[in-house]
């Protein structure tokens, strides 16, 4: 990514009104279609529609080598809801090779599945702008390719790696479980219709209705964190079920602890909650921990409220913001170089920061801002690692914002023509950015998915910039 000059040059891609999103956040998905591009896609009318949306994107990729140190585009062809970086394999004199955590969600003909793929990253400057404009977004890029699948019992709409080890990734789907997997020591599938589901390593148990997104793992200790439709908040430790191996991070070693030779896989192992907090009105949508305390988490959910919880006084609230937004919450993140910093995002389309000092216990409490730069609700948030006071919001308008809140408070030139605190849009999407991930192991470098069966009647669109 580059300058402020650059950045303001960057159009929007979003195109007329996005329906706010159902309490299920998704659809039901389409395979990409090959023969129909977004400008001879048509409406019941018979028109064409979505052009201004082509002409924008159009506008976009020309500045492309202005915009991007690198960028690559990979075509999908099942949409993902989610995507995470894993370890970073090898580096290289021109590129880092690392893993990549995809899904493919499908619509029954062929099983769903998590992807484990390998992404070269190219380093900065190295890029050419000729080679960075020349991308084909219709295309499969040669910097991303499939490494194993792993074939999921049900949809995958939420990944997360274990911060200790990031070849540990827990998973949600449509079922009250959350499902952990050593996706190094799963064996690779072929995912033909009427294949059996992939056997997890372990499964944690602990929700009475399905848990679909709220999804995190803990930054200091092997805790895992969920949130679903029974407006609980459940805490679990996977303490007992990692060897010694399988927390080295080069190591192949299973989470599973073995008590002896013969041990008997035919079953996944599960283990049951270590606390179920209770606190919310309606469905518990994101959840994220502490950055400083395993003990310590927040939630928010499609109630309004964001609440912050402490496992050491309790399964109550600590401190519940009734109304922290206008509209359903859909997501949180803590800032991991301030433990006082809370980012929210909801589907009155804004992202609010907030200092936990400035919280009550009545459940009073006023955003220190309220960014406002999405056309749409917005369904991810998250703190850059690499600076303090920068973070990035996605949204159903199919952008991809960067934020600093640093320049809030600043005055500029640009002041009038774009919100404040934002300094760069990715608007490579053509529609609903329903995650992105920063990498922590190459600096500015993101990744992104998006949802695209509204734009090009199927499939979804990868993207890796910086």
């Amino acid at each position: 990514m580059e300058s402020d000059e650059a950045a303001a040059a960057s159009p929007q891609a979003s195109g007329g009104t996005v329906t706010p999103a159902p309490k299920k956040r998704g659809r039901k998905p389409k395979i990409k279609d090959e023969s129909q591009t977004p400008s001879m896609k048509e409406s019941s009318s018979g028109k064409k529609t979505k052009q201004s949306v082509d002409e924008k994107y159009t506008q976009w990729k020309g500045l492309v080598p202005i915009l991007y140190d690198w960028l690559a585009n990979h075509n999908l062809v099942w949409p993902s809801l989610s995507c995470r970086w894993g370890p970073q394999l090898d580096q290289a004199t021109y590129k880092n090779r690392q893993r990549l955590y995809l899904s493919e969600q499908t619509d029954g003909s062929v099983p769903n599945t998590l992807v484990i793929a390998n992404c070269e990253v190219v380093k900065p400057r190295v890029a050419a702008a000729e080679h960075i404009s020349q991308f084909n977004e219709e295309a499969r890029s040669p910097f991303v390719k499939k490494y194993k699948t792993i074939i999921h019992p049900g949809e995958v709409n939420r990944i997360r790696e274990l911060p200790q080890n990031s070849k540990i990734i827990a998973t949600h789907t449509d079922s009250p479980d959350v499902l952990i997997w050593d996706v190094e020591t799963q064996p690779n599938r072929h995912a033909v219709l009427g294949a059996a589901s992939s056997r997890p390593d372990l499964i944690l148990t602990g929700h009475q209705d399905n848990a679909e997104f709220a999804l995190a793992m803990c930054p200091t200790e092997p805790f895992v964190l969920s949130g679903g439709k029974d407006k609980s908040v459940v805490l679990w430790s996977i303490q007992d079920h990692i060897t010694t191996a399988g927390t080295d991070s080069k190591s192949s070693g299973s989470i599973i602890k073995q008590t002896g030779e013969g041990v008997d896989k035919s079953e996944s192992p599960s283990v049951g909650p270590r606390g179920v907090y209770n606190g919310h009105d309606d469905t518990v949508e994101d959840v994220a921990f502490s950055p400083t305390s395993a003990q310590e988490f927040c939630s928010v959910g499609d109630d309004s409220c964001l609440i912050l919880w402490d496992a050491r006084t309790g399964t109550s609230p600590v401190t519940k913001v009734e109304k922290a937004h206008d509209a359903d919450l859909h997501c949180v993140d803590w800032n991991p170089h301030d433990d006082n910093l809370i980012l929210t995002g909801s589907a009155d389309n804004t992202v609010r920061l907030y200092d936990r000092r400035n919280l009550t216990s009545n459940g009073v409490g006023t955003p220190i801002y309220k960014f406002e730069g999405h056309k749409a609700a917005v369904l991810c948030v998250q703190w850059c690692p690499d600076k303090s006071s920068v973070f990035g919001s996605s949204a159903e308008d199919g952008l991809l914002n960067i934020w600093d809140y640093d320049r809030v408070s600043k005055k500029s030139d640009r002041a009038a023509k774009s919100p404040a605190g934002l300094f760069f849009q990715h608007a490579g999407h053509r529609d609903k950015v329903v995650d992105f991930h920063w990498n922590a192991a190459d600096p500015w470098t993101i990744v992104s998915v998006s949802d695209d069966c509204e734009t090009t009647g199927g499939g979804g669109t990868l993207q890796v910039n910086r």
